[in-house]
C-alpha cells in the first residue's frame, strides 16, 4: 500500500534533552569512561571514582549521571597537532619461513640457556638451516626488490 512501516530507529543523542529521561548503558559507559579519565588525571581518588562508578552504573535518568560529574570539569579535545603528518611507521615484513626460523632458533637458545649454558650446541641448527633460509630468500624471484 504506502510502502515500508516498520519502525525507523531513533538517533541517539549524546545527552538526553530532559534530566528526568530514562539512559541506557551508552550514557552509563560515557560518563564511566570520563570518571575514569579524571581519576587518572588525578581529580577523583580511587574511593571517589569507585563510588562513582558505582553510581554510574546504576543510574536510571540523566540527572542522575549530571551529579556524578557536576563538579568535575567537562572533557575538551586533545589539542590539534600542528607537526607536519609523517606516514606511519613501516613494520618489517618478514616471510613465514624466517619467522619459523627466527623462532625455533629463539626457542633453541632458551633452552640452552636453561639447560646450563654449556657448550652452544644451536650455532649449528642455526647455521646449517640459516643457509638455506638465507639462500632462498636471495633467490626468491616473487621477493620485492628494494
Amino acid at each position: 500500500m504506502h510502502g515500508d512501516h516498520r519502525p525507523r530507529p531513533v538517533p541517539l543523542s549524546a545527552r538526553p534533552a530532559d534530566p528526568r529521561v530514562r539512559i541506557g548503558d551508552a550514557e552509563r559507559d560515557r560518563v564511566i569512561d570520563q570518571l575514569a579519565d579524571h581519576h587518572a588525571a588525578g581529580r577523583l581518588t580511587l574511593a571517589e571514582f569507585e563510588d562513582r562508578m558505582a553510581a554510574a552504573s546504576t543510574a536510571r535518568t540523566g540527572a542522575d549521571l549530571a551529579l556524578l560529574t557536576a563538579d568535575l570539569p567537562t572533557p575538551t579535545a586533545p589539542p590539534a597537532d600542528r607537526s607536519p603528518a609523517r606516514p606511519p611507521a613501516r613494520r618489517l615484513q618478514l616471510d613465514p619461513a624466517v619467522r619459523t626460523y627466527l623462532a625455533v632458533m629463539a626457542l633453541l637458545w632458551l633452552i640452552w640457556l636453561v639447560a646450563g649454558a654449556g657448550y652452544p650446541w644451536p650455532i649449528w641448527p642455526m647455521l646449517g638451516w640459516g643457509i638455506g633460509v638465507a639462500g632462498k630468500h636471495r633467490r626468491d624471484p616473487a621477493r620485492p626488490v628494494p
